[in-house]
């Protein structure tokens, strides 16, 4: 297989602070692979404390004497169109180094490309039709909500979709009126670098954003901890969320985590079979696997769990691995060395605790890079590490249940909370369902198709807070409440006593 790689790769990647592309202040660099070949590419600038300072010190600069939180929201709104704009004149680029940076196949690179742009442009739009709370009593008193951009946030993301996520951050964060630091994930810092260019051209003033690559122990680390950060919003694995909570407590930081996940989607007897068999087979392979919403345990009724796992298993055998640039490709190659690792272990222990139906290795034909072809393991105990571990790739369980009872059991039967996924025709059982399962996003007879104006979030191990819509305007501004009184003060009425003199006189005048 001849490898694509895309041309004009930077010779390196730098950091962007305040307006300008720079190393950093020591010189630091780390090796960025390809998932394809697993050799270096690029060297990336990897930031530490001091450069984490210097881009907070920019941003704050921004924040303080720049125009950007002081103009009108129209005017914000017109420069993230114009961002919006330019992510979908340049979504074919934005996938190719995506997929070259990931792994993750074109087709979907491209679409998550596009969501990027939409990210941007619902936000432009929210800011202007935004109308915030007034109470009013009539005749005495008027009170109105304030919003107002809190600051520097800091903003870090993961490898997996890296572009996009970075929007769903950068969009809402910007578009209220905050400056910015991004430190995106070191596996991926490709497509980051793309930012500085499109915001420069969008015309968003210099110092709003900032971008510091490296790792998460060294710069991620140093924007948790920083003073001037007030807001830190985080998407990645659970125990960095944990380190991360802990960082930001002596500062009172807000905080909003998205972390990890283990969803169940399931299967009831009633369900239409097919339908649900092509969204639980996209929902666990789409993105390898890498995607934190997957549906990665799937809890099938018994009546119906042997003929689901023959489909299931059949259909799994027939999803094409291959080169991530070729548009055919459904499952590419997984994003780094360490990650193939990881997901291959889980391979192995999965052997030993279900019954292996489908993959379970090195796809024929891909004698290197970090190719996993979908895996399959029935009859998946629910103490099994299979079922309670996060993998994050193209590995699923399969288990069955006996009851509603049963199903709800296991569904909630782990320490993860994100999404979950019910397939059943019976619309009582649809909502108390749905009702009682313990996560933070529920699809019914549906694949995970979200309306940005929805809250995205978890419970339990997934995550804190929630952002989206209306949720990622309450997290990027604060709300002062003003208070206005209408016509007479109602004050009670202190230290305005009369004293006699003799009481005066007399200290005990009894």
């Amino acid at each position: 297989m001849t490898q694509h790689i895309p041309e004009g790769l930077p010779e390196r990647i730098r950091h962007y602070v305040d307006g300008e592309f720079v190393d950093s202040v020591g010189g630091e660099t780390f090796d960025v692979l390809d998932p394809v070949s697993n050799e270096t590419y690029v060297q990336a600038a990897a930031g530490q404390k001091a450069d984490i300072d210097r881009a907070v010190a920019a941003a704050r600069r921004a924040f303080t004497e720049g125009p950007w939180p002081r103009m009108l929201p129209r005017e914000r709104s017109r420069v993230l169109h114009r961002i919006a704009d330019l992510v979908e004149s340049r979504d074919a680029r934005l996938a190719e180094l995506e997929t070259f940076d990931t792994g993750l196949p074109i087709t979907q690179a491209l679409g998550q490309a596009r969501r990027a742009a939409e990210n941007f442009r619902f936000f432009a739009d929210l800011i202007v039709a935004q109308a915030d709370d007034t109470y009013k009593v009539p005749g005495r008193q008027v009170n109105y909500v304030n919003r107002k951009p809190i600051g520097v946030a800091g903003l870090i993301t993961p490898w997996n979709t890296p572009f996009m996520l970075e929007s769903w951050k950068l969009a809402p964060a910007i578009a209220t009126g905050n400056t910015v630091v991004l430190k995106p994930a070191e596996f991926t810092p490709l497509s980051a670098s793309l930012w500085a260019e499109i915001f420069e051209e969008a015309g968003l003033p210099q110092g709003v954003f900032n971008l510091v690559n490296g790792l998460g122990e060294e710069a991620g680390d140093a924007l948790v901890k920083h003073p001037d950060v007030p807001l830190i919003s985080f998407t990645g694995e659970s125990r960095t969320g944990q380190v991360i909570f802990g960082n930001a407590a002596p500062f009172l930081k807000g905080l909003s985590m998205e972390l990890g996940g283990k969803s169940p989607a399931v299967v009831f007897a009633d369900a239409d079979l097919d339908a649900a068999v092509d969204a639980t087979i996209f929902g666990v392979f789409s993105l390898n696997g890498e995607r934190c919403t997957a549906g990665s345990r799937i809890l099938v009724e018994r009546a119906v769990y042997d003929e689901f796992v023959e489909k299931y298993a059949a259909q799994a055998g027939r999803v094409v691995v291959g080169d991530p640039h070729d548009p055919n490709t459904e499952v590419g190659a997984l994003v780094h060395p360490e990650h193939y690792d990881k997901v291959m272990s889980y391979v192995e222990i999965g052997k030993g605790e279900g019954r292996l139906v489908a993959g379970g290795g090195r796809p024929e034909g891909f004698p290197t890079g970090n190719y996993i072809a979908p895996t399959v393991f029935a009859d998946v105990p629910k103490d099994a590490r299979i079922f309670q571990e996060e993998i994050f790739g193209p590995v699923v369980a399969i288990t069955p249940f006996d009851s509603d009872e049963e199903a709800l059991e296991l569904a909630n039967g782990v320490k993860y909370g994100l999404a979950a996924y019910i397939w059943t025709n019976d619309l009582t059982r649809a909502h108390n369902f749905s009702q009682a399962v313990e996560a933070g996003m529920v699809w019914l007879n549906s694949n995970n198709v979200r309306d940005l104006r929805t809250p995205f979030g978890g419970v339990k191990a997934s995550g804190l807070g929630h952002e989206g819509g209306y949720r990622s305007i309450d997290f990027y501004t604060d709300q002062q409440a003003v208070h206005i009184t209408l016509g007479a003060v109602h004050n009670p009425t202190f230290g305005k006593q009369e004293h006699h003199e003799s009481d005066l006189d007399d200290p005990d005048p009894r």
